[in-house]
């Protein structure tokens, strides 16, 4: 029974994921508009958050339960069963600021820049259809939360950016003006590229202003969510 959450067809099938650990599962139970299946929990994390679990259905399993049914290396006293938000729940902000993430594929990447986008107010992103899955276990846990918050979207980057009329894209490039130069973004979005490609060409082709982290050293490049991280930095 428990082992059944495990494999990602099933996951895909029943359009759940599942969220670990007392951080990230305290996170989600007071988070809105989210809608926590069930929770598989130890009597111990129980007791001390009865309070928050009076209307969600809470079984109490014993260590060697809890280890089936997590997909970490050490189960971490509770797991619980989300369901995925349905495309219908993405509703896009024009008038907020968002990111758009072309071909990012580490899950761990992925995982840090949602993190980076809430840290910074930034609670849409669009994403290309061959990003990592937003809801794998490593993506959700490397959020350490904040996926309950930021809206996901994966779509075709292209059609989406040609029905966005009026919009800015700012495209991180290597020939691009630096961030000093660059106005405070208040309703434009950010494209981040692939780890190790940048952004494709077609979707460059897009992109009102390439942006550029100027650098002083001879590295070549730089991890994604790192980049991520200093371009909002200079521009929220």
């Amino acid at each position: 029974m428990y082992s059944k959450f495990k494999p990602k067809k099933f996951r895909d099938e029943e359009g759940v994921y599942l969220a670990e650990g007392p951080k990230i599962v305290g996170e989600a139970l007071v988070a809105q508009h989210l809608d926590v299946k069930k929770l598989y929990a130890l009597k111990e994390w129980w007791v001390l958050n009865e309070d928050l679990c009076k209307n969600i259905d809470c079984e109490i399993v014993a260590d060697f339960e809890l280890e089936k049914i997590s997909q970490l290396k050490t189960p971490n006293q509770v797991v619980a069963v989300i369901a995925v938000p349905g495309v219908e729940h993405f509703k896009f902000e024009r008038d907020q600021p968002g990111l758009i993430l072309d071909g990012i594929q580490d899950p761990g990447n992925l995982g840090t820049i949602i993190r980076i986008g809430d840290w910074f107010g930034i609670y849409q992103v669009i994403c290309s259809r061959d990003c990592a899955d937003a809801y794998n276990p490593k993506v959700v846990q490397s959020t350490m939360g904040s996926i309950f918050r930021v809206k996901l979207l994966y779509t075709d980057l292209e059609s989406w950016m040609d029905e966005q009329k009026s919009l800015a894209f700012y495209g991180a490039a290597l020939d691009g003006a630096p961030l000093k130069n660059i106005p405070a973004i208040t309703n434009g979005l950010i494209l981040i590229g692939n780890e190790s490609k940048g952004i494709r060409p077609e979707v460059m082709s897009r992109v009102t202003q390439k942006i550029t982290i100027e650098k002083w050293g001879e590295a070549e490049s730089l991890n994604a969510a790192v980049a991520t991280g200093i371009i909002l930095s200079h521009l929220r």
